[in-house]
């Protein structure tokens, strides 16, 4: 396989095969991020990635997990994207599922028959950054969509069949609003109910705009208690009629949660309120890692 720069993907992909199917992400726009700055965005020639797909073939004698990236591959048409769907399901049968990231762009701009495609065809699960439910954050950090369409996105996603996994990050909004930012994230997990939620906590790197606010005053992160906090209140705010896989574990989090909503809600707020009491417990920062 060729890969074109830092290849990302979702912890939950760890051991996928991890196939670039574009370069970047073509939105590349949102304050907090560095992920593809490097990049100039650009869909990959439909021919070089099959060729990666003949060299994994070659090299790996079995494949349970395939990875579409970068940033936003949802963005290919359905004819191009079936082409590489259909290529997977003949050279790797035994394939359980194919991931992918998209953007709320991406998947609006897709009917409902285009997304029962993608499901026929292999997509098990779309990994989308939703970052959080408050249209004053999203607009802040320049995410491109509103709440009503990030909602909308993800019903989409469910109503076909293909499973929504879904990231926000506690500390997004600073001191200023994290109220706003807790209880409307929370109340847009409720709405819009995805199979898994992943919560992530706000970290920045030197190149950013977040990063640039902060050091010049502009921006006040969270401490690590007031993270605990509010991310009491947004699992408050969170009533999911159907299950959802909820995970707040990644090496960016202070504190180690997860459990399926609705049933271990109560259960995750007593370890959240514990660990407030005894913040000891919590990760010291040199081990926090994006």
């Amino acid at each position: 396989m060729r890969y074109e720069g830092t290849v990302y993907r979702p912890p939950s992909e760890a051991y996928s095969l991890i196939i670039q199917v574009t370069i970047g992400c073509a939105h590349n726009k949102c304050t907090f991020c560095s992920m593809y700055k490097d990049k100039r965005f650009r869909v990959r020639n439909l021919k070089e990635v099959l060729e990666d797909l003949d060299m994994a073939r070659q090299y790996y004698r079995r494949v349970d997990r395939i990875f579409l990236a970068d940033g936003d591959a949802l963005v290919l048409k359905n004819r191009d994207l079936l082409v590489i769907l259909d290529y997977i399901r003949e050279h790797f049968p035994e394939c359980e599922r194919v991931g992918i990231y998209g953007s709320p762009q991406d998947v609006l701009r897709k009917t409902d028959e285009e997304l029962k495609e993608l499901l026929d065809h292999g997509i098990g699960i779309i990994y989308i950054g939703a970052e959080s439910g408050s249209d004053r954050v999203l607009a802040d950090i320049k995410k491109g969509a509103t709440r009503a369409e990030i909602i909308e996105a993800v019903r989409r996603i469910e109503a076909s069949g293909i499973r929504a996994s879904v990231t926000f990050i506690s500390g997004l909004s600073g001191k200023n609003g994290w109220e706003d930012h807790a209880i409307q994230t929370g109340t847009m997990i409720s709405e819009m109910e995805p199979s898994y939620v992943g919560l992530l906590t706000l970290m920045t790197e030197p190149g950013t705009e977040l990063y640039k606010d902060i050091k010049e005053g502009r921006f006040q992160m969270l401490s690590p208690l007031e993270v605990l906090k509010e991310t009491e209140l947004l699992l408050e705010n969170i009533n999911v009629a159907k299950t959802c896989v909820f995970r707040s574990n990644h090496a960016s989090n202070y504190l180690s949660l997860k459990g399926d909503l609705p049933r271990d809600k109560e259960q995750m707020l007593v370890q959240l309120r514990a660990a407030m009491k005894h913040p000891d417990v919590l990760k010291d920062e040199m081990f926090r890692m994006l």
